[in-house]
């Protein structure tokens, strides 16, 4: 936001791109993106590479991986090649980026930063611009054609945010992002889940809308359950299209929506039964049933929810 800002306030249109990979939080923030963008000045639009992403980066990162599964060097790289497709669209010139050296530990290390632009296939001094930390670098082609004035710019570095937050209050920015986190990929409960999948079989993109829902078990004979934890989740799984799975749902008594592998065993089928019913207020010693696909299957369930932590994918 700050970055647009800065260019904005210099009569320069901006088009924000908000580059959609899935794994950028577990809630849909399109509307708060999109008044963000109005705030700085900013036309806006989403741009969907939950495909590709999977297919080239995610699991194959030239650079590696940070703490958990986040290939940030690598994603970074790809949003800018990403975005440099996109110039003809919008009749756009330049790039520009919120990053600030040494910010972040991995991607934004003064090397880091030169690894993610030789990726993006621009020179330093192309056509990426970095409004934040611009006087510490090397000048881009906007700022040596005069496209950008170089001296409104800033040369900010380090983990510190004083001004940046400083500058925040002073254009009147309420409602920002937080400084720290913002991917899932970097959440070690999210990597076990993602590595529970490829363990098990091939990641789909319709994998991922699921990840951020429920409870996740992996029951003995190999089938996946989900079982949703509130309304919230109730509601995002009803939503998920993803061919591998079947909702079933509790009869006759409030319980959770939940999804389980459509080539899940009977065995597997009945143990999700009683998993299931466990949370629901169904009386201990009471049956009651659940439909699975097109199956009803009668089931009575666990004294208590602690039998269900040995199938849980994160423990």
């Amino acid at each position: 936001m700050l970055s647009i800002k800065l260019i904005t306030d210099q009569g320069i249109d901006v088009t924000a791109i908000h580059i959609d990979m899935g794994f950028g939080s577990s809630k849909d923030k399109s509307e708060l993106l999109q008044k963000r963008a109005a705030m700085v000045g900013a036309d806006f639009e989403i741009v969907n590479i939950r495909e590709q992403f999977i297919e080239e980066i995610l699991f194959d990162p030239k650079y590696g991986y940070g703490k958990n599964f986040n290939p940030c060097i690598d994603c970074h790289g790809n949003m800018f090649r990403v975005a440099k497709g996109l110039l003809p669209k919008y009749d756009a010139s330049f790039i520009i980026t919120g990053e600030v050296i040494g910010q972040r530990p991995m991607s934004q290390r003064a090397e880091a930063i030169r690894n993610v632009t030789r990726l993006a296939g621009d020179e330093e001094g192309g056509i990426i611009l970095r409004p934040m930390s611009a006087k510490l670098m090397t000048p881009t082609i906007p700022e040596k054609e005069g496209w950008v004035d170089r001296e409104k710019l800033l040369g900010i570095e380090g983990r510190n945010r004083e001004v940046q937050l400083r500058l925040a209050k002073e254009y009147g920015f309420e409602e920002y992002e937080s400084p720290g986190g913002g991917c899932l990929l970097t959440e070690s409960s999210f990597e076990q889940k993602i590595k529970d999948v490829i363990a098990h079989e091939k990641f789909t993109v319709a994998d991922i809308d699921l990840l951020k829902a429920g409870r996740h078990l992996r029951l003995p004979e190999g089938a996946k359950l989900v079982i949703g934890r509130n309304k919230e989740d109730n509601e995002q799984l009803m939503k998920i299209d993803n061919p591998k799975y079947m909702l079933a749902k509790v009869n006759d008594i409030a319980g959770p929506v939940s999804m389980i592998s459509k080539n899940a065993t009977e065995a597997d089928k009945k143990l999700a039964a009683k998993l299931i019913l466990t949370y629901t207020k169904t009386p201990v010693g009471s049956e009651g049933s659940v439909t699975i696909g097109d199956e009803v299957i009668s089931a009575v369930p666990f004294e208590n929810k602690s039998y269900a932590q040995q199938y849980f994918v994160v423990k």
